[in-house]
């Protein structure tokens, strides 16, 4: 029989995971990570793209159309081999990434830029490694929540919104008054978005009847329940604004939101356990000397000078190997421990930044460190939001104005009280 202290408890929590999206900040991280580590890698391998993804790949068009009839994955690249309709996919994909990183359109732009991640890789499945794992399952997890609540066009656009609402309610300037009714006026006459939701269902219908969403059933469920439910959320939204149908899809959205954002938590927890104890069974990690061997590898030396001093230093390489293993087993252990967390936190990322540097691996550096950033402590995103914001003022102050639009750029910020965010992250 359950006690008035656990129903309350229980009440509040359920309470806390459907009234709002929790972590905005780490969200937003991830949102611009990895959209950012995409975009950089589509850019670098733009003058290589026909081998790589294109008509010139060794991996050849049927080749991969008879490896996706049994696999059953997405490619939009497998609609035809066109040269034409290759460089269309690759530059939305690549446009796709470029707004999502700024957070135009968030919702729209993670649809496209998870079609696009699945499309790209899945052409040419063995091009890929572990970063490239991460940013296909990121690009999936990122459709479902709300990333764009802090740190993008579509939370300034909102802010904007609400400060014109403000001030026309207050009514105590008639010229004010005018500005924001003009203001909400705009946002009503808003189109992009009904024709963003007509063109990817032009796609949608055209995908569904070439049998081109692939042969599993999740993924076309995934995108008409995406379409239907942002056609849903935009007719309430404007039409019904107050009802309980719209507080309805709040409350799904936040859901979604929060879950999927665990699922990331325990997704990067699996990485680093995973690697950790696979690691403990090598024997060249049991005796401390498995980082030497890739710095005497040509193909992961970038520059061979500083590769042969640390590899010349026996006890430095026995303290980094040592140290990566103990890093990644014991780190889903600390999660509950802020200060223990952010030590091993900081350990993590500066061992990709290593592997980015010594290696010569930037992306699979930049895919891992945008999962980490999921467990940085709100206080610490805040903090470093709020100096972005300040030097950006500064360096337009100097000169001699700032931006009309990004004037009060503080207020895009959702206002939590402090027991608001995610216990893991802080």
């Amino acid at each position: 029989m359950s006690t008035p202290s656990l129903d309350g408890s229980f009440a509040r929590g359920a309470q806390r995971i459907t009234s709002s999206a929790l972590g905005p900040y780490q969200s937003a991280v991830i949102r611009i990570g990895f959209s950012a580590t995409y975009l950089l890698f589509l850019l670098r391998e733009l003058p290589h793209r026909h081998e790589m993804y294109g008509p010139d790949a060794p991996w050849r068009w049927d080749m991969a159309k008879q490896l996706i009839s049994g696999n059953e994955a997405f490619s939009a690249l497998m609609w035809s081999d066109s040269t034409v309709w290759f460089e269309i996919v690759y530059a939305v994909t690549l446009l796709s990434a470029a707004l999502l990183m700024v957070g135009w359109r968030s919702r729209a732009m993670s649809v496209l830029f998870m079609a696009g991640v699945l499309s790209l890789q899945n052409r040419s499945i063995f091009l890929g490694d572990g970063g490239d794992n991460v940013v296909h399952l990121m690009s999936i997890y990122l459709v479902l929540t709300r990333c764009g609540q802090v740190w993008s066009l579509d939370a300034r656009r909102e802010a904007r919104v609400r400060r014109a609402k403000a001030e026309a309610e207050d009514g105590t300037d008639p010229g004010v008054e005018s500005q924001g009714a003009a203001a909400l006026r705009s946002s009503a006459r808003d189109v992009t978005g009904p024709i963003l939701w007509a063109a990817f269902g032009v796609a949608l219908v055209v995908g569904t009847v070439m049998d081109g969403l692939g042969g599993t059933r999740w993924l076309p469920f995934l995108f008409w329940v995406l379409w239907i439910g942002h056609g849903v959320w935009w007719a309430v939204n404007r039409h019904a604004p107050r009802s309980e149908l719209r507080a309805l899809l709040d409350v799904l959205a936040n859901l979604a939101h929060n879950v999927t954002l665990v699922v990331i938590m325990v997704e990067v927890c699996l990485i680093y356990a995973t690697a950790g104890w696979y690691k403990i069974q090598g024997s060249r990690w049991q005796d401390g000397t498995a980082l030497y061997y890739p710095l005497k590898l040509d193909y992961f030396t970038p520059w061979p000078a500083l590769s042969d001093i640390l590899a010349s230093n026996g006890v430095m390489v026995m303290v980094l190997t040592y140290g990566t293993v103990i890093v990644q087993v014991a780190f889903p252990f600390t999660l509950f421990n802020r200060r223990v967390k952010n030590v091993l936190l900081v350990g993590m990322m500066c061992e990709h930044l290593g592997i980015a540097l010594l290696l010569g691996l930037p992306f699979f550096s930049m895919a891992m460190i945008a999962a980490d950033s999921v467990f940085l402590p709100t206080a610490f995103l805040v903090w470093l939001g709020g100096r972005a914001v300040l030097g950006r003022q500064l360096l337009f102050s100097r000169r001699g104005r700032v931006p009309e639009q990004w004037r009060g750029a503080d207020e895009e910020v959702p206002r939590h009280d402090e027991s608001d965010g995610h216990t893991l992250v802080g």
